[in-house]
C-alpha cells in the first residue's frame, strides 16, 4: 500500500489533536500547514475550517489558498466549516465561499423545539453511493457541532435532519465534505477517515 502524505490546512489556528490522533492510528504522515506549496505537493488534503465563514475566508485569502484549493486536483476533505466553505455562499457573515459545490449555506432557525447550535450525536441517511461510505454502519451516529448547514442537492451523499434536512456528507469530483466531526465520532468516524485515506491511496495508485 502507498503511504500518502496529507496536508491539514490550519488557517486561523485551532486544536487539531483529534484529527492528528486519528491519522496517527492509521499510520498516515501529515503536515499542519498554511503553505500553498505544501498543499499543492500533498497527496491529499484535510480542511477542518476554523471560526466563522468570513474569518476563515479572510485567512484563506491571506495565505493565498483560495485558488490553491479551487484548483486542487487530488482528494480534499472539508470538515464542518471546511465543508461549508466548499459551497458558493454562506449566510454566516454574508460571504462568498470557494464556489466548488453548488448551494448556499443557511442558519438553523431558532425555536423552542430546536436548540442552535446543533451539538451532539445524530444519525445520517445515505442518499447515494460513495467510497466514503464503504463498510460504514449507517445505524451508527456521528457527532455534530454547528449552527449553519448546506442544502440537500446533487452533491449530497448522506443527509441528516435537525428541524430541516441538510447535507451531512457531500462529494463533487475530487472534493468531499463532512458536516459532522469524524475525528470525534468514535469507531464510526474512524471508518470514514480510513475511507478517505483509501480514496487518497486509490488516487496515488492511479497516477
Amino acid at each position: 500500500m502507498n503511504t500518502p502524505k496529507l496536508a491539514i490546512i490550519t488557517s486561523g489556528g485551532a486544536n487539531f489533536y483529534s484529527i492528528e490522533v486519528a491519522l496517527k492510528r492509521l499510520g498516515v504522515s501529515y503536515q499542519l500547514t498554511t503553505d500553498k506549496e505544501v498543499v499543492n505537493n500533498a497527496d491529499g488534503v484535510i480542511f477542518p475550517g476554523v471560526g466563522s465563514a468570513g474569518f476563515a475566508m479572510k485567512q484563506l485569502q491571506q495565505h493565498d489558498l483560495i485558488d490553491t484549493i479551487r484548483n486542487y486536483k487530488k482528494p480534499l476533505l472539508g470538515i464542518c466549516l471546511g465543508m461549508q466553505l466548499l459551497y458558493e455562499y454562506s449566510n454566516e457573515d454574508g460571504v462568498d465561499c470557494l464556489g466548488i459545490m453548488p448551494g448556499k449555506v443557511e442558519r438553523f432557525d431558532d425555536s423552542p423545539q430546536l436548540v442552535v447550535p446543533q451539538m451532539g450525536w445524530n444519525n445520517i441517511d445515505k442518499k447515494t453511493e460513495s467510497p466514503l461510505l464503504n463498510d460504514f454502519d449507517m445505524k451508527k451516529d456521528v457527532y455534530f457541532v454547528h449552527s449553519y448547514y448546506a442544502p440537500v442537492n446533487s452533491v449530497t451523499v448522506a443527509s441528516c435532519n435537525y428541524g430541516v434536512d441538510f447535507t451531512a456528507i457531500s462529494h463533487y469530483k475530487n472534493f468531499y465534505g463532512m458536516q459532522f466531526h469524524p475525528e470525534k465520532s468514535g469507531v464510526a468516524g474512524a471508518q470514514l477517515i480510513k475511507n478517505f485515506i483509501e480514496v487518497v491511496n486509490g488516487n496515488l495508485s492511479g497516477n
